[in-house]
């Protein structure tokens, strides 16, 4: 059975970023990854939509929440390669780097620019403004966690799977 409160919530979800997420700037977030094998893009929109879904719950603003989510890490570089032209740890600097390219393209509020800049928070130091901050702050938290299990579940699978035929192979040789 089709969850219709669910369904209509995605519906929902897709309109209130539906100009960011086709947004030329905003699709390179595709050419990076950011944790393993999910893109920034990617994490990106897990972030807001999770964000969205408690926001909206809990009678806070949840469009600003789903569209700084959005945004949030829109710093568009390869933060493991080192790059001399860029200074101090990704961590501390990806929030001003990313506030700065979405005030580009975007017009955006003060909850949206407090939700980009803090995202970070406590390695930001300063304390986000806005409840919607903290939850896009603990979300992001949890989504980089759940990929990275993700990626190492299926990391798993693949040496479970190899052993696996590995020992077929073996067996196929030895009673040819």
């Amino acid at each position: 059975m089709i969850d219709l409160k669910i369904d209509n919530k995605v519906s929902e979800f897709e309109s209130i970023i539906a100009d960011l997420v086709s947004n030329e700037t905003v699709q390179k977030m595709n050419n990076f990854r950011q944790h393993y094998d999910t893109s920034c893009f990617e994490h990106c929109k897990n972030v807001a939509f999770y964000s969205y879904l408690i926001c909206k719950k809990y009678g806070l603003d949840y469009k600003s929440a789903a569209r700084a989510g959005m945004l949030h890490d829109l710093f568009l570089y390869d933060w493991r390669k080192k790059d001399n032209n860029r200074k101090g740890f990704h961590a501390f600097r990806h929030p001003r780097i990313s506030l700065n390219n979405a005030s580009k393209l975007f017009i955006l509020n003060n909850k949206e620019q407090d939700i980009i800049l803090k995202h970070m928070w406590p390695i930001t130091i300063v304390l986000p403004k806005y409840k919607e901050s903290y939850i896009i702050t603990l979300v992001d938290k949890y989504c980089a966690l759940q990929e990275s299990f993700n990626a190492y579940k299926s990391k798993r699978k693949l040496q479970v799977l190899y052993r696996y035929a590995y020992v077929f192979l073996s067996l196929f040789i030895i009673f040819r």
